[in-house]
């Protein structure tokens, strides 16, 4: 089995499946290996990379809390709530660790409206997405995902702040460094995700190829048989991989699937 993670992995700077991943990858379907994608994206975002690449199976949502199956687009299943009592403790949380923080939380659905974002809420990919509410109503339902953001601090260090007030009631990792974290129920990560597809294709990790950039793809290639960082790589990722394999700008995914589709 195959597992990546999208952007910075599959997805370089230009954000566009190059047609070398895109022929590698449709080489790996048609060999008969599943190819799962494993991403920080909520569900919508996944049919613009599913399409091209030609997968029909299942991708790892939401860093693990939602598992979609792309024919039908449909959650099969979700691992890990985030319940609004819960979230309302950890905003008051957030508030003295990061003060100037706003909020934004990710439901369990494939449309766009399940994205609700507190005034003032930035998104570092500037995609202009969220129905904006106020915090109230940000809080106030089950959630998957609750990101923050700060327009003065950067991931890593905003991370670090918020691990000192939550001490483990959640798991906190960022897919960007542009002030930007993600706080989902402990114990969910990529890695769970991916053991549950693994787990329905009786495939053991140790028979899986992870590939990822970010913090949150951490516990992913360490679960797998065999993980490779890209080189643009987060240090952390650069730590645990097995193997490093060339920049997303340069197909690095693509260079090591070649080796064997």
């Amino acid at each position: 089995m195959i597992a990546s993670d999208v952007d910075g992995t599959l997805l370089g700077p230009t954000e566009v499946l190059s047609a070398r991943t895109i022929e590698v990858v449709r080489r790996v379907r048609a060999d008969g290996v599943p190819f799962v994608l494993c991403t920080g994206r909520p569900p919508r975002w996944i049919p613009p990379i599913a399409g091209p690449l030609g997968l029909t199976g299942f991708a790892v949502c939401a860093n693990g809390a939602v598992l979609l199956d792309i024919a039908s687009s449909e959650v099969v299943a979700v691992h890990g709530l985030l319940s609004p009592v819960l979230l309302n403790d950890l905003a008051s949380a957030l508030d003295k660790a990061l003060p100037g923080c706003r909020l934004a939380a990710e439901r369990i659905s494939t449309d766009v409206r399940s994205f609700v974002i507190e005034p003032e809420y930035r998104n570092p990919w500037g995609d202009g997405e969220g129905r904006t509410a106020p915090r109230a109503e940000v809080l106030g339902h089950s959630a998957i995902k609750l990101l923050i953001s700060h327009r003065g601090l950067g991931s890593e260090e905003m991370a670090t702040a918020a691990r000192a007030v939550l001490d483990g009631a959640v798991d906190i990792t960022y897919s960007s460094s542009g002030g930007l974290i993600e706080l989902s129920a402990h114990g969910v990560t990529k890695a769970t995700g991916l053991a549950d597809v693994a787990e329905r294709f009786s495939v053991p990790a140790e028979r899986v190829i992870a590939f990822g950039d970010m913090p949150n793809d951490v516990e992913m290639l360490q679960w797998a048989g065999h993980g490779v960082a890209m080189a643009n790589g987060h240090r952390a990722v650069l730590d645990v991989a097995e193997e490093v394999t060339g920049p997303a700008a340069e197909d690095g995914v693509a260079q090591v699937l070649e080796r064997w589709f």
